[in-house]
């Protein structure tokens, strides 16, 4: 099942900065990665069980939930310059920007602290 997540976009003088709103949603279910270069990746996983016993049976039921989203970052993106952090439920992107010049991309994974 996929889960409508919104994710806002800011675009301040000094940096890119995106907000999620990850209700529910811890930071080990939670991935940010760049592909290709200039390519942010935010996606996440979150399974919930609900056990039900009674004098008639045993029901355990399974809930897998997704979401990803992708957003091609514009020139000034400084992509080795990222942070991640979740708190209060809201997962922050932020992206250092800088002067326009030539960029030579590849993928790699943004380790997001806190919760």
């Amino acid at each position: 099942m996929m889960i409508p997540t919104r994710i806002d976009w800011d675009d301040t003088p000094e940096f890119h900065v995106f907000k999620a709103d990850l209700s529910g949603f811890h930071k080990h279910d939670v991935k940010v990665e760049i592909e290709d270069g200039r390519v942010l990746c935010i996606s996440g996983e979150k399974k919930i069980e609900k056990e039900e016993r009674t004098d008639e049976g045993h029901c355990l039921e399974v809930v897998v939930g997704k979401f990803s989203r992708r957003f091609q970052l514009l020139e000034n993106a400084m992509v080795d310059r990222i942070t991640a952090h979740i708190a209060n439920s809201t997962l922050t992107v932020t992206i250092r920007k800088k002067d326009i010049k030539k960029h030579h991309g590849h993928s790699r994974s943004i380790k997001i602290i806190g919760i």
